[in-house]
């Protein structure tokens, strides 16, 4: 067996996905785990845990042959570069410049652009055609544009709505943390209620806000949201047209098989 893990690294969570190699090039998505982002673990505690997540599912250390992995959290990079290597004996593919995308960039500096964007860019595209607007439900929310010719025109980034939440908890001495959710009903009757109608509303409010914008300019553009939150907040969109959740992770995939082809 034949198996390729890829790893997204976000600011709250990492993400692991087996993709089976040995079902062809559309290789589907086996498992996917969530693990804490840490910056102070080792590479022994990330390998021990990612072990412990492959064997509960039957699978083994050397069945995974090849690891690909996209980062927002640079101080994490060489010690999952080291895990990598040391308890899956691959020389993991990191999505950083350079890489081949099938995208052209059009930023100012596109050395800038987040892994996790362009990873959205290109699996949004791959999977769901052009124009696009990807949008991400992460610890930041956010929007990508790509356009028919193929172009990644740039994108929108907002604090995501677990920040907002943990802020206005942290600023106004009163009021409690609560469990993100759509509400019962818009006007709350407890203090409670009414924050989670604020938070909530507020922020599809906001979320639509920017794609009716969006769609303005890029009429006939699909949006594909992806992240933790997405399908909840998807429900309530007027503009959301299309829940992928193992977007990022099938990006992942899409990029090492470019890679792989191009001799990377």
């Amino acid at each position: 067996m034949s198996l390729l893990l890829a790893v997204d690294v976000g600011n709250t969570n990492i993400v692991l996905g087996i993709y089976d190699l040995d079902r062809g090039e559309d290789a589907p998505l086996v498992h996917s785990w969530r693990l804490a982002t840490s910056r102070e673990r080792t590479v022994d505690e990330y390998g021990l845990s990612s072990l412990a997540l492959l064997r509960h599912n039957a699978i083994e250390a050397d069945q995974v042959k090849h690891v690909v992995i996209s980062s927002v959290v640079p101080p994490l990079h060489p010690v999952l570069d080291a895990w990598a290597r040391v308890y899956f004996k691959a020389e993991p593919l990191w999505i950083e410049p350079g890489i081949r995308t099938g995208l052209k960039v059009l930023l100012d500096n596109p050395a800038e652009l987040g892994a996790d964007r362009i990873v959205n860019a290109v699996a949004g595209l791959e999977l769901y055609g052009t124009p696009l607007i990807a949008v991400d439900f992460g610890t930041a929310t956010t929007f990508d544009v790509v356009n028919e010719r193929r172009e990644y025109l740039g994108g929108i980034i907002c604090p995501g709505l677990k920040i907002s939440a943990e802020a206005l908890f942290q600023r106004a001495s009163r009021l409690p943390r609560v469990e993100i959710a759509e509400p019962e009903r818009l006007v709350g009757k407890s203090t409670v209620q009414a924050m989670q109608s604020g938070l909530f509303y507020g922020y599809v409010g906001q979320v639509d806000g920017i794609l009716a914008r969006l769609l303005a300019e890029y009429p006939g553009a699909r949006v594909v949201a992806t992240g933790g939150l997405a399908k909840v907040i998807a429900a309530s969109s007027q503009h959301i047209g299309v829940v992928a959740p193992d977007l990022t992770l099938d990006g992942l995939r899409i990029l090492w098989l470019k890679n792989r082809k191009a001799g990377k």
